[in-house]
């Protein structure tokens, strides 16, 4: 029996009603998000999720991957990572670096797009498919450079096309809680959100509205499920809500786990079904959003 989508109501039984899809990135960065994701899948609560194929848990969590997308109601993407870990450990650089690289186009354009295919490769052969979409890790699918590699990469690759990409366009107003997180949106789709979107817009590959779920990661559960009913609630029909949930990996050292736990417990709680319904939205694969 495949995992359900979320739907109340249908898609047209009212127009005030929006469909949009719920992300988890970071998937095989450690088992502790991996076994988050899978038991988000269980309840329906996302419809996508982000592959690290250079994470130490991706080759084991593929596995169960495969089986979550042969249910057709989540969707898996490659989250291009040139920040954590990458394939080819001499592609990786901080955050700040790479930015700054990229834009001035410091970036060596053979040895960018070997990672890329790297990525590509190690996606295809653990799953037997092309990615359902493609974003990055950070963001960084977005950045000059990488953005003109990684489109030249996936049209060599996918001429029929078929898949979609992750916009960073920011939400307006009520979308955000407080002043640093709405800097921190905009700041990221500055970062490229236009450019790509016209790159992918010539080579005809589609892309959600906007992204929702940006935050600067503090804050328990309670103020979790705050910003995730401000998210929902300023949605548009086709935006994408990223989330980083995930457990306690022994082991790991994970600055993120404290929040990885709150969006946890908040998105697996029984409330959120009520939560969307309050906001009257409905969730759904951004492929079939798109469509």
């Amino acid at each position: 029996m495949g995992w359900p989508v979320l739907d109340h109501g249908g898609a047209h039984q009212l127009s005030s009603w929006r469909s949009i899809s719920i992300c988890v990135d970071d998937f095989g960065l450690h088992q502790g998000i991996n076994e988050a994701v899978f038991a988000l899948a269980r309840q329906g609560r996302v419809q996508a999720v982000s592959a690290m194929v250079g994470g130490a848990a991706w080759i084991e969590g593929a596995r169960g991957l495969f089986e979550v997308a042969r249910t057709g109601s989540v969707e898996i993407g490659l989250h291009l990572d040139l920040t954590e870990c990458p394939i080819n450990p001499a592609s990786r650089r901080p955050l700040g670096h790479l930015i700054a690289q990229a834009y001035l186009h410091q970036l060596g354009p053979a040895a960018l797009r070997a990672e890329v295919a790297s990525q590509l490769d190690a996606f295809e052969a653990a799953l037997g498919c092309a990615p359902a979409y493609v974003d990055g890790h950070q963001h960084v699918h977005q950045l000059p450079q990488v953005r003109n590699v990684l489109l030249q990469e996936l049209a060599d690759r996918y001429p029929s096309g078929g898949l979609w990409l992750r916009a960073t366009h920011a939400p307006q107003g009520a979308a955000h809680l407080d002043a640093r997180t709405r800097f921190k949106s905009h700041v990221i789709a500055w970062l490229g959100a236009r450019a790509l979107s016209a790159l992918a817009q010539h080579q005809g590959l589609r892309q959600n509205a906007r992204l929702l779920g940006v935050y600067d990661f503090r804050g328990d559960a309670a103020q979790y499920r705050a910003r995730l009913d401000a998210w929902l609630h300023a949605a548009r029909h086709g935006d994408l809500l990223m989330c980083h949930a995930g457990l306690l990996s022994p082991g790991e050292h994970d600055l993120l786990t404290a929040a990885r736990q709150a969006e946890l417990e908040v998105l697996g709680a029984e409330a959120f079904e009520d939560t969307l319904h309050a906001a009257r939205v409905r969730l759904a694969p951004m492929g079939q959003i798109l469509a």
